[in-house]
This record gives C-alpha cells, structure tokens and sequence, in this order.
C-alpha cells in the first residue's frame, strides 16, 4: 500500500532563531492522520532541525544535493554530507532549481543515480508551465521530464523514490489546479509509470501534489483517488496551517 505524505518545503525562509520557533510550534500540534509528515530546512539548520525532532515523528529531508560525492563544487552538498547529519530523504527538480539554477532532465538523473547509491529516499519534482497547459502539452511535458530523469532506473529503484507534481503556475501564485485537475494528471501520471514498470509499481508509488495547497483546500484535493498527499511552501511556515493540512486526511 502507498503512503500518504506531507513534506514542507520551507525553501530560503527561517534563519536559526525562526527555525527554533517553528520546530517547537510544530511539536506542539496534534495529528490525527497517518500521513508521513516531513519538514525541509535550509542546509544551515539541518543539523539543529535534526537533533530538535529526532523523538518526534517528523523527519527532517533536505531541500536539494548534488549529484558529486565530493570535489570542486564550491556552494554545494553532497549526498553522503546529509546523511551524516541524519538526513535520509533530498527534495529534487522543483521547480525552482530547474528555472533559476537551469538543473536539466540529465542532470537531475544524476542526482538520482547519487541519491539512490546512497540509500537516500528521493521526492522527485516535474510539473508543466502555463503556456504548456494553454497548448494542451501538460501531459507531454510531464511525461518527458519523468522518462528523461527516471526511465534507466530498474524497478526495485521506485520503492525509495516518490513523485512530486507540481504545475509551475500554481506555485507561488494564489492559482490552484483544481482537485479534479490534479486527480487527472496523477492518473496520468500513475499510467506512464505502469506502462513502463508495470502495474504493481505504479499502484505502490506515492504521488504528491504540490501547488498552493492550503488548508481550506487540501481535504478535497488529498480526496482525490490518485493524490497521497503534498509537497506544501508557504502553508509549511506556519505550523498551525500545516498541521490543518496533515490532517485533511
């Protein structure tokens, strides 16, 4: 059986002091659901979000990596750097890095191949932009992205690698993709997956959606047959609304 998720993308936001406060508002909230709850610092409270919560039940993941072990990649982090401060889960492809930082289909495919040689658990990002919605080539889009970075891996690789759609123009906007917008493209999303991998694959495989979700939102888009859960930004800052979301399930 999939797992529902929920995973805060907390993205350039919080420095320590912020970060202190955050993770003690989120440890004092309640959960009622099953979800799997993660929270993604910056890289320089890892280390302190990771000790902070280490008896809660959320896990701290970390916002991105690069696909070296080591070498001259000044600014950067390896795979191995995360784990030994605790870190066991890396958000990849967001869309963010793809159109600031220009992280390409092949270069992502290496993060992956990095992420996975060190039994790290990966949230992989793709999601269409607007003008490839308008022309009715959201589908193509997506499924190139998810062939591109994803195809050469063998099967057994889908049991630590969880997907994350999200449609670049309802990120940051206010814009929201309806619930059955999200449940159509999941589904679509669920099928490349089985066409290639098979049916026990896809079935398995935990598909988020990320895209302005809320918490006036999110129990009708997590309602959706093919939706496990989401990748949450701004709505992860607050640990109330958060945790509303957590529990929309």
């Amino acid at each position: 059986m999939r797992k529902n998720i929920v995973a805060g993308n907390w993205k350039m936001n919080n420095d320590l002091a912020q970060t202190e406060g955050l993770l003690t508002d989120l440890q004092k909230q309640t959960q009622t659901s099953d979800a799997e709850v993660m929270v993604a610092p910056s890289f320089t409270n890892l280390w302190h979000s990771f000790q902070s919560l280490r008896t809660s039940d959320i896990e701290v993941i970390a916002q991105n990596m690069h696909f070296a072990e080591n070498g001259a990649y000044t600014g950067e982090v390896s795979a191995s750097m995360l784990k030994s401060v605790g870190i066991q889960t890396v958000i990849l492809g967001h869309s963010e890095r793809r159109a600031y930082f220009n992280e390409t289909d092949a270069t992502l495919a290496k993060k992956v191949d990095a992420a996975l040689a060190n039994n790290m658990r990966v949230i992989f990002c793709f999601g269409e932009e607007l003008e490839d919605r308008k022309s009715g080539k959201e589908e193509t889009v997506v499924g190139n992205q998810i062939s591109n970075a994803l195809f050469h891996l063998d099967a057994s690789a889908f049991k630590s690698i969880v997907l994350a759609y999200e449609p670049v123009w309802a990120i940051g906007t206010g814009e929201t993709a309806s619930p059955e917008q999200a449940q159509d493209m999941h589904a679509f999303i669920r099928k490349t997956l089985a066409d290639k991998y098979g049916n026990d694959i896809a079935d398995n495989l935990s598909i988020l959606y990320g895209g302005s979700v809320k918490p006036n939102n999110a129990k009708e888009i997590f309602s959706k047959p093919d939706v496990d859960g989401g990748l949450i930004g701004g709505a992860s800052l607050k640990a109330e609304d958060f945790f509303a979301i957590v529990n929309a399930f």
